[in-house]
Formats: C-alpha cells, structure tokens, sequence
C-alpha cells in the first residue's frame, strides 16, 4: 500500500475512532465497532492498529506531536520577526483546533484515562509547545516589538484562546476558518505589541518613568532577581 493511501485510511481511521469513542466512550467502544464504521474487516483493521490502547496513543501523539513539529520548524525560521512568528503560532493552531476539533476535545475529556505513560509523553508536548510560544514572545520583548510581559502568562492567554476554537468553531458557519485565523492573530498581537516598539507613551518625566519601570520588571523576572 503507499504511503499516501495509508495515510487517506489512517485519517478516516482517526475520525471514525474520535467519533465512537464520542457517542460510546472509550470503554464503550471495541475494534469491531471501528472496523465496522471503517467498512473493512477487524483482521484488516490489525493492519493499522493493534488495540484501542494503541489507537488512543496514536490519536494523542498526533493532536500533539503535530502541532509542536510545526511551532518548533517556525520558531526557528530566522527570516520571520516576532511579530509574524507569533501570527504564525496563531494560524498554526487555530488551523487544527479548526478543521479537527473533536480530536482535540476527545483529547481533553479522556485525560485521565490515559496510561501513565501516555500521560507522561503528553505533558511533554504540552510544555514544549508552550515553551516554543514563550519563546517567540520574550523574543519580542527582547526587540522592542512586544511591551515587557511574562512570557509564560502571555503564552498561556494565546494558546488558551486558540484551543477554545474547537469549541466555538463550525465549518461552514458564519464564519471561515481564514476569518478566525487572522482576527485571532490581530488579537494576539495587538494584546503583546508595543507602539513604536520603544516609544515613551506620552511626554514628560511620568511617562518616561513608568516605562522605565515596565523596563526594570522585565530585567528583574529575566534576572530572576
């Protein structure tokens, strides 16, 4: 079989799982239900997956892994400021909470029955991903681009924001996911940036203290002090 067929059958795979264990639960669903939704034969079904474990783990690793591949391949883009990077983040996100939400919502609600170390493997990404997205915020701080947060808090609100898509969103509603992806990304730019990057806002001795002081918050979190 090739690839991209594997591939084609894997992601129908994918959707029929996400959606029985849905409607059922995972307890509630067996292979032989997939097989059937899948219209092949439960000995076919072994070709591509061995247990429900199994499927569960590859459900997670890809609602996971395959976002942070794409963080960690922009982050590292030298051509890109902070700024597109962090529009970046945004799109690459809301894409998938998108055009995959139940995947992801199955994710959240089947945590805790996930082996330990599923669990474990899970948690990883998470931190990476918001490790990656941290890192593209206080990248902007350190430039003048982004105004002097917590990068962490701040990598927090973004993901937070992108990942509820998959609550909210509908395909073929009212609104298109190219629409979402760039409010979504004017939003979290416009809630980071720094008009004209280092720029007193106002005049006098009062404006220029306090952003003196914004400034020496920055220096004292980075400093750990």
């Amino acid at each position: 079989m090739s690839t991209a067929r594997r591939e084609l059958v894997e992601n129908e795979l994918y959707e029929h799982a996400t959606r029985l264990f849905a409607e059922r639960g995972f307890a509630g669903t067996s292979l032989q239900d997939i097989a059937d939704a899948l219209g092949i034969t439960r000995p076919a079904l072994y070709y591509y997956v061995k247990s429900k474990d199994e499927l569960l783990a590859k459900l997670v690793t890809e609602v996971t892994n395959g976002p942070l591949d794409e963080l960690s391949e922009l982050a590292a883009r030298p051509e890109l400021d902070p700024v597109a990077k962090l529009r970046g983040v945004v799109e690459v996100i809301v894409a998938r909470r998108a055009t995959q939400p139940a995947r992801f919502r199955l994710l959240i609600r089947s945590e805790a029955e996930l082996p330990e170390e599923l669990t474990a493997a899970y948690a990883d990404s998470r931190r990476a991903i918001l490790k990656t997205i941290a890192g593209v915020i206080e990248a902007g701080v350190r430039t003048g681009q982004f105004r002097p947060v917590d990068s962490r808090i701040a990598a927090l609100g973004v993901l937070g924001m992108c990942n509820w898509v998959a609550w909210w969103f509908h395909p073929g509603g009212r609104d298109t996911t190219e629409t979402v992806i760039e409010q979504l990304s004017d939003m979290a730019v416009g809630a980071l940036r720094r008009a004209d990057h280092h720029v007193v806002d106002g005049a006098g001795p009062t404006a220029a203290l306090k952003m003196l002081r914004e400034d020496l918050d920055y220096l004292e979190r980075i400093l750990d002090l």
